[in-house]
């Protein structure tokens, strides 16, 4: 049986769009169907290991997902955009039904795009714990000349 071709993605925007959608559906076709084909592709879950590869990336999710679909949000994306390279500073809202009620937490995320000839092309996702804190953020103030 031969593969399935990817869909063209046609933004990076699209891309991370169509990321959120499967974690929110636990729809690991859909998730893998985002991937670069690059043997390079790498994926970092808040605390975990530097996974390497499709395999690898694969398997995380699948066993992230036997646990259902995640309630995951993207808020506050910062986008730096060049005409084949996207980088999306992204903090994730990700709620749970815990013992004690619904549940929020943070991660500080970055989603890394390249433009492929398959279309917009995630390469790479880094996820690291996040508090409440990262709701305000610190930036530089613009410096004034009088």
């Amino acid at each position: 049986m031969t593969p399935k071709p990817k869909p063209p993605l046609v933004s990076p925007d699209a891309t991370e769009a169509q990321f959120y959608e499967a974690l929110q559906q636990a729809d690991i076709d859909k998730l893998m169907a985002i991937w670069s084909d690059d043997e390079d592709i790498a994926c970092v879950h808040p605390g975990g290991l530097r996974l390497l590869g499709a395999g690898a990336i694969r398997a995380s999710f699948e066993a992230i997902f036997a646990n259902g679909a995640i309630d995951v949000h993207p808020d506050k994306v910062r986008r730096l955009h060049t005409h084949a390279s996207a980088v999306h500073h992204v903090l994730e809202r990700v709620q749970a039904q815990t013992d004690e009620g619904r549940q929020t937490a943070f991660a500080i995320v970055t989603n890394v795009y390249l433009l492929t000839e398959q279309g917009w092309r995630m390469v790479l996702h880094h996820a690291s714990p996040g508090t409440t804190r990262e709701l305000q953020e610190i930036s530089e103030a613009p410096s004034t000349l009088h």
